[in-house]
């Protein structure tokens, strides 16, 4: 008798285990859906400006490429400062603001001068005299006294992927 009773006491102690782990199974089974299911915050968790400040810091770090250290002049479409095409880049479009002259950085890669200009982005769409080199960027300006007044610097410009 005692052995049937042991053999009957571990069917029942067996099956409630097994039921004890089904239902721990079902909890955790339940928790990650439910943590799958509700996200943990929305865009409407996030006002404006936040968001867009928070979605401008997560662009521009998953972009820059490089940094590198050059040295900074500013030009104006006058005819003795370019060709004889001064409202036209050597990429073939129109001058405006945010357009720079390199010799080395492919037409359309994209640059930030943070020291001077923060997050504003600016295109290379023009070239400078060979005599100016790689490292030096020249910053189109709409009047020849802004150029003037901007003068030359040197800051560290970083290189955006596309």
């Amino acid at each position: 008798m005692n052995t049937l009773k042991i053999v009957k006491n571990r069917a029942i102690l067996g099956t409630k285990t097994r039921l004890f782990k089904s239902i721990y199974a079902g909890i955790i089974i339940g928790i990650c859906v439910i943590g799958i299911a509700i996200p943990h915050s929305t865009i409407a968790d996030f006002d404006g400006a936040a968001y867009a400040s928070y979605v401008a810091k997560a662009n521009n770090e998953a972009k820059a490429a490089r940094t590198i250290k050059v040295l900074i002049t500013a030009y104006s479409s006058t005819p003795d400062q370019t060709d004889d095409t001064p409202f036209i880049t050597a990429s073939g479009k129109n001058v405006k603001d945010g357009i720079i002259a390199n010799n080395m950085l492919p037409f359309g890669t994209k640059v930030k001068i943070t020291k001077f200009y923060g997050d504003k982005i600016f295109t290379v769409e023009d070239r400078m005299h060979k005599r100016k080199g790689n490292y030096q960027i020249d910053i189109w300006m709409p009047t020849r006294e802004a150029a003037l007044k901007f003068g030359v610097a040197t800051a560290e410009i970083e290189i955006l992927k596309d």
